[in-house]
């Protein structure tokens, strides 16, 4: 894919990057690809981190990752027991 390792690096510095490598990121975009791929990249990476957050609170299962990493989180806001779904 054209630009690819440049698109990933965005889309990870978004989710996962501090202020700088976000800032690099998107700058490293508009100067190689324009504006409008800057808008439609930043686009991409919120709709695919919309659909997420829609699959999790939908009930979709979680994750045993997550379930590990969230646990004590979890246990301490009560979440388990507004699963309502659980047989």
């Amino acid at each position: 894919m054209p630009h690819g390792e440049l698109l990933v690096e965005f889309g990870e510095a978004m989710l996962r990057g501090d202020t700088q490598r976000r800032a690099r990121a998107r700058d490293a975009i508009h100067a190689t690809l324009g504006a409008a791929a800057l808008v439609d990249a930043a686009a991409i990476v919120a709709s695919f981190n919309a659909v997420v957050k829609v699959a999790d609170a939908s009930g979709i299962p979680l994750e045993d990752f997550k379930a590990d990493a969230t646990a004590d989180l979890r246990a301490e806001l009560g979440l388990e027991k507004l699963n309502h779904l659980a047989s």
